[in-house]
């Protein structure tokens, strides 16, 4: 029998190996890529189930200030401010970092280049593990005396480097930078996998022009995972030696905090932290929405029965988008006391993104243009994710401005933005994965009814919890405060004025949690059904839906015959990448 390529991969007998060993632990230290994928899904799933828990916590105390947490009591302003901090953490990086990017990368790369595991299988679950460990480390910020940090996700210095700033910056806020600097460590070695798994291990006849989308999403993400947490470790590494080794990185001479005059060694700047956090924090923005994006174009193209307009522009948009995203990130800092021609010139840069994202909207629009599609769950939120994009990025070139910048900044505006943009895009981009391979991941085929339920609910939700934060954005409502009634002076009256929109909000936050419930039930019913095989129920022309593609101890070379999204004029009929034949199969009625 012939050894596998990389010693680390699964042997191709392994599945008929007698095992003694219970199929959980075998489970948890399995190398096999689609059991780890399933793993970085699960450690989401339980993120996201908490990070929603906070938020929903947030609105109830910003609606009511005088509400009382069962078995808690009174939210006070510093505890406000930990669930602020401990939301925006767990969202951004264990959610729409994890889940796309390392979830469904897992699951579905290997079999859509032609490969049968990814190139580092011991490396992908030390990975795997790392951002386990990342989430437990986070998570018991909530455990220890005074409590998790109050510095934002962004963790700004110089008060995230003191313990003075205010309860949970002690300890709380140590274990939130070691969290970070394990994430950090598991994404990038989880990006060099990536990367060498799509430039290593295609299969024959996978060239670099008949690669889906969705790799090159995955590839271009994966690329900026690298860089972009490599710079954020050597961040923390700085920000823990001014909190622990009396460095003076990010901290000036002589600082006044909460009365007290403290003495520093250097002569350091919070604007070196910007600067790093900020070179990683804008190109985390793609990360989590490039994958989306290369599933979006082809699950347009699948249910239109359409090519993708402008293949090749499309692959050029996608790494545009991830190298202007490297220069992005002062448009952060336009209220940091930026020399005004840097501004204008990362204005111009954050600007200059916009026209590949354009392009790629206008592909969008001109692959379905006059088709008949048909309207599947994961067609609808593929549509709803082109929906949001659009929506979130129209406000992009006003934060673009500076001197809108300097107004908008610190308001609601910005949190609906990058909910919408980031955040809810990002979401309807995992929900349309979810649908569109479900098939592939449990061999049956999730409820088109309860489906199509769940999207109207959750694009009615959405819209209805961020599109007013604009309008309270532009009212100059601030966005950390932890109380808005009660101020003294003029701006009592003007944050009167948001007061109900405020719960119109909360209201649908919680309408946009609830419309969860039809996914789970979903869930829970097809799971509990028999397995039913499935072979490519929709029609698909890339590699992942090929007989036998998922099958790790499968001898049978998967070859790529043909480029992806082929289907004839009248839509009528489809030729698979793996289909020698060219007369193509007619599709479905």
């Amino acid at each position: 029998m012939t050894p596998p390529t990389n010693p680390g991969a699964p042997g191709p007998d392994s599945r008929t190996r007698v095992s003694t060993t219970p199929r959980s632990i075998r489970s948890i230290f399995s190398t096999r890529h689609r059991t780890i994928g399933l793993g970085y899904l699960a450690i989401s799933t339980i993120a996201v189930i908490l990070g929603t828990t906070l938020s929903l916590l947030m609105r109830l105390h910003l609606t009511w200030p005088a509400w009382q947490l069962p078995l808690h009591g009174l939210i006070l302003p510093e505890e406000y401010l930990a669930l602020v901090t401990m939301h925006g953490t767990i969202m951004l990086f264990f959610v729409l970092t994890v889940a796309p990017q390392s979830g469904f990368g897992n699951l579905i790369l290997p079999a859509q280049i032609g490969a049968k595991h990814m190139a580092f299988p011991r490396l992908n679950a030390a990975s795997l593990y790392l951002t386990a460990l990342a989430l437990l480390v986070l998570c018991s910020a909530f455990f220890v005396p005074a409590g998790a940090p109050i510095s934002g996700w962004t963790s700004y210095p110089p008060l995230s480097a003191s313990p003075l700033a205010g309860p949970g910056q002690g300890i709380g806020m140590d274990l939130w930078l070691a969290s970070i600097a394990i994430f950090a460590i598991a994404s990038t070695a989880s990006g060099v996998n990536t990367l060498t798994t799509i430039v290593k291990l295609r299969g024959e006849g996978m060239t670099w022009q008949r690669l889906p989308l969705t790799v090159w999403g995955w590839f271009t993400a994966a690329l900026l995972s690298v860089l972009a947490f490599s710079v954020l470790l050597a961040a923390l590494l700085l920000l823990f030696s001014d909190r622990h080794l009396q460095t003076g990185f990010f901290l000036p001479s002589q600082d006044l905090i909460n009365g007290v005059l403290l003495q520093h060694r250097g002569d350091g700047s919070p604007l070196l932290w910007l600067h790093l956090f900020w070179f990683f924090g804008h190109p985390e923005v793609y990360i989590a929405i490039l994958p989306g994006m290369g599933l979006t174009s082809m699950v347009l193209a699948n249910f239109a029965h359409r090519r993708v307009f402008a293949y090749r522009l499309m692959i050029a948009t996608t790494l545009l988008i991830g190298f202007l995203g490297i220069l992005v990130w002062g448009h952060h800092m336009f209220v940091a006391g930026l020399n005004p021609f840097v501004g204008s010139a990362f204005a111009i840069s954050t600007m200059a993104i916009a026209l590949p994202s354009s392009a790629k909207v206008l592909s969008w629009l001109a692959t379905i243009w006059r088709s008949k599609p048909q309207l599947t769950t994961p067609m609808l939120f593929a549509l709803g994710f082109v929906s949001l994009f659009i929506t979130g990025g129209l406000t992009g070139p006003i934060l673009a401005q500076p001197i809108l910048d300097e107004y908008l900044h610190n308001t609601f505006f910005v949190v609906a933005h990058f909910h919408l943009i980031m955040a809810m895009a990002g979401v309807f981009g995992l929900f349309c994965a979810t649908y569109y391979w479900f098939p592939l991941i449990a061999n049956r085929q999730l409820s088109e009814p309860l489906g199509k339920l769940h999207f109207w609910l959750t694009i009615f939700g959405a819209y209805a919890t961020f599109l007013p934060m604009h309008l309270t954005g532009l009212a100059g409502e601030p966005r950390q405060y932890a109380q808005l009634n009660g101020i003294p002076g003029p701006a009592t009256n003007l944050l009167q004025t948001t007061t109900d929109l405020q719960l119109h909000i909360t209201i649908s936050a919680i309408f946009l949690a609830l419309a969860q419930l039809p996914l789970l039930i979903n869930l829970i019913r097809t799971l509990r059904s028999s397995s039913i095989p499935t072979e490519n129920p929709w029609s698909a022309t890339t590699m992942e839906w090929a007989p036998n593609a998922l099958d790790e101890t499968s001898s049978e070379k998967l070859i790529t015959c043909r480029d992806p999204c082929l289907y004839t004029e009248d839509g009528q009929s489809f030729s698979p990448q793996w289909s020698p034949e060219e007369t193509p199969p007619h599709l479905p009625e």
